[in-house]
């Protein structure tokens, strides 16, 4: 058993960042039927003619057995619009929040008396197209649709859902955009949509962090599904865009598991590494503590746009997975990214370098 990752990269030329990743797992060195093929997001368009080509030329295959949109963000989504339209797919994992079995009285808990359960699924059809363009072209092409929630998972428990849970994606709805405001107020203080021209810089080394578990991201990200998979007793885990709550809800299901965590070998880093969805509180559950000398244990890779910096990945949660053993590569710099565990040889890819120590970061 053997597993390869790929991480595509998105945003080429632009500031904009997404995630479009191909994965397998299985006899890779066997035939198409003893491998399991999956993607997990699809970027933008152009991402998503990438993952076709990809997916033909490296794993031999037109056909997709799982198909993973995490969040209905576009720059998550958009590309799938393509994979489905050009591959064969098994089965799609999204979650639908503007189904009745989410919606039902959820017009109660808004201030405006004149709010129906109908024009809230409504307001999140129109407000999130993209996902709802790629539920009707899994309908159109009879690709059974599965909601993602925590528990679900292959029959061998090679690949599985670890969060969020039904209760706690139906807690983060009202608060999606566009919405009417709650009864207890807007999550305006959740996130702020302006965004900051850094000019301030801090110093830090080895023992000095500056990263903090303030702040945190939207309810969109934080409903972000988080999968893990687990080949030969190596696991990799995939975060997609969630934030602290999120993160802290997967991590008390994996100790409730007594879930061996020096067996994670592989981690994506949360949300293109931006600072407002991981804090040292988090990270020293999932990596370990701040270790005295750099040491490599894992490996972590961050999806972020050529022009993403610095936002995309931050300086900051760079060198906190450097600090914990888990030094960072982006295709930010050098585009896409492969790590694999018994897989056949690729002709052409070369060692890739991570992210250095930064002796600043910004304030």
């Amino acid at each position: 058993m053997g597993y390869e990752i790929d991480f595509l990269q998105v945003g080429v030329d632009s500031s904009k960042s997404g995630d479009a990743i191909a994965l397998r797992w299985g006899d890779l060195h066997g035939p198409r039927g003893e491998q399991t093929v999956a993607v997990i997001d699809g970027g933008f368009m152009d991402s998503g003619e990438a993952l076709v080509e990809l997916i033909e030329k490296y794993y031999n295959t037109d056909r997709v057995d799982y198909v993973l949109s995490t969040h209905p963000d576009a720059d998550h989504a958009s590309g799938l619009l393509v994979l489905l339209d050009k591959m064969q797919v098994g089965t799609l994992l999204m979650h639908l929040p503007w189904s009745h079995e989410h919606t039902n009285s959820i017009s109660d808990v808004f201030k405006s008396g004149r709010v129906t359960d109908n024009s809230v699924r409504e307001r999140l059809k129109k407000s999130l197209d993209t996902a709802s363009d790629l539920e009707a072209l899994a309908r159109s092409k009879s690709i059974p649709i599965v909601e993602p929630f925590a528990g679900l998972g292959t029959k061998d428990g090679v690949f599985r859902i670890l969060g969020p849970t039904k209760a706690f994606y139906e807690s983060l709805l009202p608060e999606f955009r566009e919405l009417p405001q709650t009864v207890e107020g807007t999550a305006s203080s959740i996130l702020s949509k302006a965004a900051s021209t850094i000019t301030n810089w801090l110093d830090e080394t080895l023992d000095i962090e500056t990263l903090t578990d303030k702040d945190d991201t939207s309810p969109e990200n934080n409903s972000s599904a988080i999968a893990m998979l687990t080949v030969d007793g190596r696991s990799a885990l995939f975060s997609a865009d969630s934030g602290k709550p999120a993160l802290t809800a997967v991590l008390d299901r994996l100790d409730s598991e007594g879930f061996d965590y020096s067996s994670l070998k592989f981690v994506q880093v949360p949300h293109h590494g931006s600072r407002r969805n991981v804090g040292p509180t988090i990270l020293n559950r999932l990596l370990g503590p701040k270790q005295l000398a750099e040491e490599r244990t894992r490996t972590a890779f961050v999806s972020a746009a050529k022009e993403g910096a610095p936002s995309h990945p931050s300086k900051k949660v760079a060198n906190a997975f450097r600090r914990r053993g888990a030094p960072i590569y982006t295709t930010a710099s050098d585009g896409a990214k492969w790590h694999s565990h018994d897989a056949p040889d690729r002709e052409g890819y070369s060692t890739a370098t991570p992210l250095p120590f930064y002796d600043q970061v910004e304030e």
